[in-house]
């Protein structure tokens, strides 16, 4: 696996530690949890990340307009959710892969694959998981 660096944006820091821990397992060698947009924002201008895993919800905010950031310094995401899919995202964010809690290892696997393998997104915006 190429990826070395990944940033995840989770205000819930049990299920950030999990997809970190799950992260390492499948070797991923450096992740950096951020719980609020404050933190993420000042993450990507200090560090350069292979891709970024966004919780939708944030409690009182939600992580589109970070997504949008990402998008413009070109920087790969995907949305982790307990929402079943992207329908009720903007659609200009519906077809960024989601991943949906509860997850497992093996969906991660697949997340992570989605995010890292080339070409464009595929235009099915929910895993298969």
């Amino acid at each position: 696996m190429t990826v070395q660096r990944v940033l995840i944006l989770e205000d819930n820091l049990i299920i950030a530690m999990e997809a970190e821990e799950i992260l390492r397992l499948i070797g991923v060698q450096e992740v950096e949890i951020a719980s609020n947009l404050e933190q993420a924002v000042n993450a990507i201008h200090t560090e350069r990340y292979d891709f970024a895993m966004l919780d939708v919800n944030l409690g009182e905010s939600m992580s589109f307009g970070f997504a949008r950031l990402l998008t413009e310094r070109g920087i790969a995401f995907g949305f982790v959710s307990g929402y079943p899919d992207t329908l009720d995202f903007p659609p200009d964010l519906r077809h960024v892969p989601l991943l949906n809690k509860p997850f497992d290892e093996a969906a991660m696997w697949a997340f992570v694959d989605r995010l890292t393998s080339a070409g464009s997104p595929s235009s099915d915006a929910s895993s298969d998981m």
